[in-house]
């Protein structure tokens, strides 16, 4: 696999006030669903205040979509909880190009792999 084909993703979410604990129920679930895609490299939460990072990368943008189906409901059920103050793609130009039209009304930041160390 190269890092050209990897594609990752990183939201933001910013918590309504009072909601936390709420948000913070639903990532158990998101985790289980996400344990089942074969595309999925790694998949993390982190917190700062009423800020919730998602970090997640995928083999390629095919299965990044088939991630987005998967967790799709839990994803609504989020945003209807929090806002998405930033999303930001990575990933190689074709990979990237699978996800333009999906992700498009997202208004998500873009960024093309260029180079990089493979392990």
């Amino acid at each position: 696999m190269s890092n050209a084909s990897i594609v990752s993703i990183h939201p933001y979410f910013k918590v309504q006030p009072g909601k936390l604990d709420e948000f913070k129920n639903l990532l158990p679930e998101f985790v289980a669903k996400t344990a089942t895609e074969k595309g999925c490299l790694y998949y993390h939460f982190t917190i700062s205040d009423d800020v919730v990072f998602c970090r997640e990368a995928y083999v390629d943008g095919d299965a990044a979509l088939a991630h987005l189906d998967n967790v799709g409901p839990l994803l609504e059920q989020a945003l209807g909880i929090a806002e998405l103050l930033r999303l930001e793609l990575h990933g190689g130009a074709a990979e990237l190009d699978k996800l333009r039209e999906p992700l498009g009304k997202l208004n998500p930041q873009w960024f093309v792999y260029q180079d990089g160390v493979e392990s």
